[in-house]
């Protein structure tokens, strides 16, 4: 093996281990062919970016964050203040099963999920009643989740993705926010917008909000190298808010060398994954993750 795919490789084990619950015998999805989406996709492209799908997993946490039902969804029903990183990495889990498994893996996934949000509900802090699985609340949590995967996307993997391919994103990932339940669903960028803008009227920020945000912008995982590529994540995920959101948060614009830093993590793990088992699309036949040192 070559000095650098021997790095390559390194590298691809510890990413693996952060995203996996390892000590539960988790492993990355495998791709297949009949997944939920083709492997010609858009949602197969945006979906397998790591860091621009972490970048955009963090300001979409934020934004949804902003809805009192949605927060108060996760303050009560959570474990989120001990386990942020469980959260972060179940949501991870989600997407990746959902987009590259085998199908039935995708629905059951998404069933589950169902059954968990329609046994959850509660009371606001003004004594208005919520239900998890209220459509509306789904679509918010929807909505604000692919957007933000495409605009990391855009702003930090292909700069140049044509607006057609954006629609078709969202058109695709429209698939998963129907089978959750949600309603309305966009199936465009302007109707996407458009959710959000309609919105912006029940969006609050309080003190349980900027615990939440503080929660986000402080996790910190592994050793020096995963701390050091976490902030940049955390502070370039804040800066892909909208301008309006990250003032309610109260969080600055992140530096031009964030930005850059944020590209070159981006184009780092790109190199790292390049030819890699996580990039193959596998037969039925391989059921098992494969333990390769390449």
């Amino acid at each position: 093996m070559r000095p650098s795919e021997f790095v390559k490789a390194r590298i691809r084990r510890r990413i693996n281990e952060l995203f996996n619950d390892v000590e539960r015998g988790e492993r990355p999805a495998l791709r297949r062919a009949d997944a939920l989406f083709p492997p010609d996709s858009v949602a197969w492209r945006v979906n397998g970016d790591i860091v621009t799908m972490m970048i955009g997993g963090v300001s979409g946490l934020l934004l949804q964050m902003l809805h009192p039902a949605v927060l108060a969804g996760v303050w009560d029903h959570s474990d989120f203040r001990a386990d942020m990183h469980g959260r972060l990495r179940r949501t991870a889990k989600f997407i990746a099963v959902t987009t590259y498994d085998h199908a039935h893996n995708g629905q059951a996934a998404i069933d589950r999920v169902r059954r968990i949000h329609h046994r959850l509900g509660g009371t606001l802090p003004d004594g208005t009643p919520y239900r998890v699985s209220d459509p509306r609340l789904l679509a918010w949590v929807h909505v604000t989740e692919i957007t933000s995967f495409l605009d990391a996307w855009v702003r930090y993997g292909d700069p140049a993705m044509s607006r057609a391919d954006q629609d078709a994103y969202i058109a695709e990932m429209s698939r998963i926010g129907r089978a959750l339940g949600a309603d309305p669903v966009p199936t465009d960028r302007l109707s996407a917008d458009a959710l959000i803008h309609a919105m912006r009227g029940e969006l609050r920020a309080d003190a349980r909000t900027r615990e939440v945000a503080d929660l986000v912008m402080r996790q910190r995982i592994g050793g020096q190298a995963e701390r050091a590529s976490a902030a940049l994540v955390m502070a370039a995920g804040a800066d892909l808010l909208p301008r309006w959101a990250r003032e309610m948060h109260g969080l600055p614009a992140a530096s031009p060398a964030t930005h850059a830093g944020a590209r070159a993590l981006a184009r780092g793990l790109a190199w790292v994954y390049d030819g890699s088992p996580n990039r193959r699309v596998w037969p039925a036949e391989v059921t098992v993750w494969p333990e390769t040192r390449r």
